[in-house]
C-alpha cells in the first residue's frame, strides 16, 4: 500500500494494534478526524462494496486491490465512488462519518487473502 486513508499524520490512534473487537475478529486501525474529513484510498484498485450490509462496519467502502489484498474503510459518512469504479492511489473515495459511539472515527482494515491483517505492516512509515 502506498498512502495512509487520512491526510493529517497526528490522526492514528492504534489502540492495541492486535485482535480487535471486530465481528470478524480481524485486526484493524481506528483512525480518529473530523466528521466529513476526506478518506482516501491507500492504493489504486476498484471498488468492489459500497453499503452497510456488514455487521459493526456502519457504512463500509471495500477496495480490491489485486488478488491478495482488499482494504476496508468502515463508518464513512458519505461515499464518492460506486462499485466498480477504479480508484488511484489517494483519491477521496468517501469521507468520515461517527463509530459506534458517536465520535468522529474511521475503521481501516487491510485483507490478505479474506484475512484481515494488522495495516500497520502493509502501510508506508509515517513521520
Amino acid at each position: 500500500l502506498h498512502s495512509f486513508p487520512t491526510r493529517r499524520s497526528s490522526d492514528l490512534h492504534i489502540g492495541n494494534a492486535t485482535l480487535t473487537s471486530r465481528p470478524n475478529g480481524g485486526q484493524g486501525l481506528n483512525v480518529s478526524g473530523r466528521l466529513g474529513e476526506d478518506v482516501r484510498a491507500a492504493a489504486a484498485g476498484h471498488v468492489v462494496y459500497t453499503g452497510t450490509g456488514l455487521l459493526g462496519y456502519g457504512q463500509l467502502v471495500i477496495l480490491k486491490h489485486n488478488e491478495t489484498y482488499l482494504s476496508a474503510y468502515g463508518h464513512t459518512q458519505s461515499v464518492a465512488v460506486r462499485e466498480g469504479d477504479a480508484v488511484v492511489v489517494g483519491q477521496r473515495i468517501a469521507t468520515m462519518g461517527a463509530g459506534p459511539h458517536g465520535e468522529a472515527m474511521l475503521y481501516f482494515e487491510i485483507r490478505i487473502n479474506g484475512t484481515p491483517s494488522n495495516p500497520l505492516s502493509y502501510l508506508p512509515k509515517r513521520p
